[in-house]
C-alpha cells in the first residue's frame, strides 16, 4: 500500500523502480497465504470452486482497476498532467493508485480479522490431511552432483556471455544457475539446522505432484510474461503499422492493448464460473489442458489476425487460460500436500512464477533479436507454444484422489 501511494510521487526512475520491486515482492509474499488459506478451509471436492472464486474476484478487480482512471475522469477529476512534486502525473492516475492502496489494506484487514483459521492439530484431523507421498529420501551425494552440474552450467554460461559479448541480461539467468548449484552443493555437504536447511530439504523431497506441476507452472507463466511484455509492441507494429513509440499509431495500438487486457480479465471472471463445471465433467487435469490450449490458440492467432477488433475474440481464450492458471494448479497441488506444510509449499510453489519472469525478462529479447529479427510478434508465438507444452505436461501430474475414487 505504501508503494502504491508513493509511486505516482516518484522523483526519478530509480525511485519508481525501487517502489515497483517493493510492490511486486509484497504482492508475492501476501498472495501465497491466501492460496494456502483456501486449501486449509475447503475439502478436496470444494477446492476447484474455491480457487475459481479467487480467479473471479481477481478478474473483476483487474477490470475495475483498468477502468478506474477513466471512471474518475468521468466524475470530473482532472485528467491532465499535474505538477505534484514535479512528476506530471494526472490526478486520475494518482487517485487510482491511492484508492488501490486503501482497497488493498481494507481487503487484507477484513480477511485477517473476520475469517477463522484452524490450528495445526485441527487441520491434521481432517480426512485429507494424511502426509502426501514424497519423492525419494534425500541423498546427499545426489544433491552434491546436481549442485555441481548446475554450478558448472552457470559458470560456463557466464563465460560464454562474456567471451561472445552476448546480451548482458543473460548474466541474470547464468548467475541464477550458479547460485542454485552452490545452494544444492552446500545442502548436500550438510548444513546446520535452520531456515536454509529446511527450505532446501523440503525442495529436495517435495511431493511428486508438486514436482510435476513445476514445469506446468513454468511454461504457463513464461507464456503470460511474454504476452505482458511484448503485446503492446507486437500489436502496434503488426496491427497499427508503427514501431515508433512516439508516433500516434503506436499510441493508438498501446491504447487498444489496454482494452484487450481489460477484456481478458473480464472474460476470466466469467470463465471462473464455468471452470468448476468443467472440472466436474472432465477432471482437473483435462480441464486445465483445454484452458491453457485455448490460451495458446489465442496468442498464436495474433500472427494471423489483421483486424485489431477481432483480437477481442482471442481474449476469450486468454480469459479461460488466465482463470485456469490462477485456480486449477493450486487445486491439484493442495490435494497432494500434508496439512502442516500447506503454507510452506504454497510459498515454494511461487518460485515457479518468479523464475519464468526472470527468464522472460532476460532471454526473450535475446531470442527475438538472434532468431526472429527483433519482431515482437514472435514473442507471442513462443508464448503460445509454451501454453501448448504446459497443457501436455499437466497430463504427467498424478490423478487427484477424488478423481481416482470416481474412476474406481
Amino acid at each position: 500500500a505504501a508503494a502504491l501511494v508513493l509511486m505516482p510521487r516518484s522523483l526519478n526512475l530509480w525511485m519508481a523502480a525501487g517502489l515497483l520491486w517493493m510492490l511486486d515482492a509484497a504482492i508475492n509474499v501476501s498472495m501465497e497465504p491466501f492460496r494456502a488459506f483456501v486449501g486449509d478451509q475447503l475439502n478436496p471436492k470444494q477446492r476447484p470452486a474455491g480457487y475459481s472464486m479467487q480467479s473471479f474476484f481477481i478478474g473483476v478487480g483487474a477490470v475495475v482497476a483498468s477502468m478506474l482512471p477513466w471512471l474518475l475522469a468521468q466524475a470530473g477529476v482532472s485528467n491532465t498532467a499535474a505538477t505534484l512534486a514535479g512528476t506530471g502525473i494526472p490526478d486520475t492516475v494518482r487517485y487510482a493508485f491511492e484508492i488501490g492502496a486503501g482497497v488493498l489494506l481494507a481487503a487484507i484487514a477484513w480477511t485477517t480479522l473476520r475469517s477463522r483459521e484452524y490450528p495445526p492439530e485441527t487441520l491434521l484431523s481432517f480426512d485429507d490431511a494424511a502426509p502426501a507421498t514424497a519423492a525419494d529420501p534425500l541423498d546427499p551425494r545426489r544433491e552434491r552432483r546436481k549442485g555441481l552440474a548446475w554450478g558448472v552450467a552457470g559458470l560456463a554460461g557466464l563465460a560464454l556471455v562474456a567471451l561472445l559479448r552476448l546480451d548482458p541480461q543473460l548474466y541474470l539467468v547464468c548467475a541464477g544457475a550458479l547460485l542454485w548449484g552452490m545452494a544444492q552443493w552446500l545442502h548436500g555437504r550438510g548444513v546446520p539446522p535452520g531456515l536454509f536447511a529446511t527450505i532446501m530439504g523440503d525442495l529436495a523431497t517435495m511431493p511428486l505432484t508438486m514436482r510435476r506441476l513445476a514445469p506446468v507452472q513454468f511454461f504457463s507463466w513464461l507464456a503470460l510474461f511474454s504476452m505482458w511484455i511484448y503485446t503492446t509492441a507486437a500489436v502496434a507494429q503488426v496491427h497499427f503499422g508503427s514501431s515508433d513509440p512516439h508516433s500516434d499509431a503506436f499510441n493508438r495500438g498501446a491504447n487498444w492493448v489496454g482494452v484487450l487486457f481489460a477484456a481478458y480479465n473480464g472474460f476470466a471472471a466469467l470463465a471462473a464460473a464455468v471452470i468448476p463445471l468443467m472440472v466436474r465433467r472432465f477432471g482437473l487435469r483435462l480441464s486445465h489442458l483445454v484452458n491453457v490450449w485455448l490460451g495458446g490458440a489465442s496468442l498464436l492467432s495474433f500472427l494471423m489476425i489483421r483486424d485489431p477488433h477481432w483480437l477481442l475474440l482471442a481474449m476469450v481464450g486468454m480469459g479461460f487460460a488466465w482463470a485456469s492458471i490462477l485456480s486449477l494448479p493450486y487445486a491439484l497441488l493442495s490435494d497432494s500436500l500434508p496439512a502442516q506444510k500447506m503454507g510452506l509449499y504454497m510459498g515454494v510453489f511461487n518460485f515457479f512464477i518468479v523464475i519464468p519472469q526472470l527468464v522472460a525478462a532476460s532471454m526473450l529479447g535475446f531470442l527475438l533479436r538472434s532468431m526472429f529479427g527483433g519482431a515482437p510478434i514472435y514473442a507471442l508465438v513462443l508464448g503460445g507454444l509454451s501454453f501448448v507444452l504446459a497443457g501436455l505436461l499437466v497430463l504427467r501430474v498424478p490423478q487427484p484422489g477424488p478423481e481416482r475414487e470416481r474412476a474406481a
